[in-house]
Formats: C-alpha cells, structure tokens, sequence
C-alpha cells in the first residue's frame, strides 16, 4: 500500500514538472522572438517568467544576459552571465558565458577583467579561435592602458618635447640664415676687391699695400727713379762719357769747319769755257 502511494506520488510531482518545464520553454522562446526584433523589453520580461518558475535555467540565464548586451545594460549582462557559468552543466555553455562575459568588459573597457573572462573562456574550450583573437587583443589594450595622472604627465611631457623641439628646430633656422648672410657678406666683400682691383675709375679707396701692389708704371710717366749706381774704379760714370762725347763732337765739328773752309777759297769761280 505504502509502495503504491510512493509511486503515485512521484508519478504527480514528474507531471507537474514537465509541465512546468514546458512553461519554461515556452517563455524562453517568446523571449528568443522578442529579442530578435529587438523588442529587448518584451524579451527581457519573457526570460524572466521563464527565470521565476526554474530560477537556475542556465539558457535562460544566458539569453537574458544577451538581451542585456544588446541593449547596452553591461552591468546586468555581466551578472546574468556570472549566474549562466556558475549552474551551466556543460562545459561548452561555461564557454559562451565566460565568453560573452569577456565582451561586457571590453565595452566598459575593464580590461584586466576581460583577460580573466577570456582565459576561462579559452579553459572551457581551448580551440574557439574567436575567443583566443580577443585575448590576445584584450591584453594588447591592458598593456597600453595606463592611468589617468600617468597618461596626463606623459601628454605634458609630449608637449614640452614637442615645444623644444620647435624651439630647436627654430634657432637651426635662425642660424642657417645668419650663416647664410655672413658668407653673403664675404661674397660681395670679394666681389668688391675684385672690382677695385680691376678698375681704379669708381673712386673706392684701396689699401696702401694693395696700390703699390696692383699699380704698374706706364710708360714714360710716373717711372720709378733708377738707383745711380757709383762708378767703380778706373771706369767712367755715364755722364762722364756723356761730357766726353760731346766735346769729341765739339771738336771735330770745328776741325771739319776749316777743312771746308780751306777748300772754298782754293777752288776758282768758272764763268765761262776756256776754249
């Protein structure tokens, strides 16, 4: 009698719990038809019935969870799925929930958290490509992210480089031309030597040195004195022979004046033949 009453019993509770389970079922599958057309309202009421009658259903956990990422409740997101992991009986539904898990923080940007998602994620199911590509680009963004008042100080110090470097980059500016203009100045300091050098008519001064230097004595005017070099002993001094000369001249001229006076008186007029 008393096994009769068991069975019968048992026989109830399993028919109250399938129906019940079918009302699960059916509320997780209104939700799924809501949430498609993003009516993420009605979806989110439906998975919660579904939640109300079996409060540890893994699938409905999970897609409540989805509804509230897609409609950028990150906060609820994450804990649904929390709760999706802690009561998923497989490990692949523990992969989707630390998966998606890892995608809540990624959106708020909690990086060191998603790492942690993702390699639960990746514990569950080390061959999802999908989730091994978000870890390795979550660590990348841990890696680079940095804190506020360290990431302000090195935006003041990119800034104090870049200004030095604009003062540099300005005073190598201002030295090439002051460099520029000085060798400028010697051109035409050369351009005007050379001129000078050339042409004496524009009237520009020249260095006492550089006259006597660059002038030369045309000819028959402005010509250096000769040194009178002294007579040695025994020879004449060119005006010595000069002298002489001229009085040999002298003297023969006299001495042809009586030659020739000597022949006029004896040579005879002829006026007529003599025959």
């Amino acid at each position: 009698m008393r096994g009769k009453i068991l069975i019968g019993l048992l026989y109830c509770s399993f028919n109250l719990s399938f129906a019940q389970e079918g009302k699960v079922t059916n509320h997780i599958y209104e939700g799924n038809e809501e949430a498609q057309n993003e009516a993420y309202i009605k979806a989110e009421k439906s998975y919660r019935k579904a939640l109300s009658l079996a409060p540890e259903k893994a699938t409905a956990l999970y897609n409540l969870g989805n509804t509230h990422f897609l409609d950028k409740k990150y906060d609820e997101a994450s804990q649904r799925f929390f709760q999706t992991q802690k009561f998923a009986s497989s490990k692949e539904d523990k992969h989707r929930a630390f998966h998606n898990m890892g995608n809540v923080y990624m959106q708020k940007k909690e990086y060191q958290k998603a790492v942690e998602a993702y390699k639960n994620g990746l514990r569950n199911n080390p061959t999802d490509e999908e989730t091994r590509y978000n870890y390795a680009l979550a660590k990348e963004l841990l890696e680079n992210e940095k804190p506020p008042e360290e990431q302000e100080e090195d935006d003041k110090k990119d800034q104090k480089d870049q200004q030095d470097k604009d003062q540099e980059d300005e005073k190598d500016q201002d030295e090439d031309k002051e460099g520029d203009k000085e060798n400028k100045d010697e051109q035409d300091q050369d351009k005007e030597g050379d001129e000078g050098d050339q042409s004496n008519d524009e009237g520009e001064p020249k260095n006492e040195g550089d006259q006597k230097k660059d002038q030369k004595p045309n000819e028959g005017e402005n010509k250096p004195e000769e040194k009178k070099q002294p007579p040695r002993q025994g020879q004449l001094s060119p005006q010595q022979v000069q002298s002489l000369l001229e009085a040999m001249n002298n003297q023969e001229k006299k001495v042809q004046d009586k030659v020739n006076a000597k022949k006029v008186k004896g040579v005879p007029v002829r006026g007529k033949k003599d025959w």
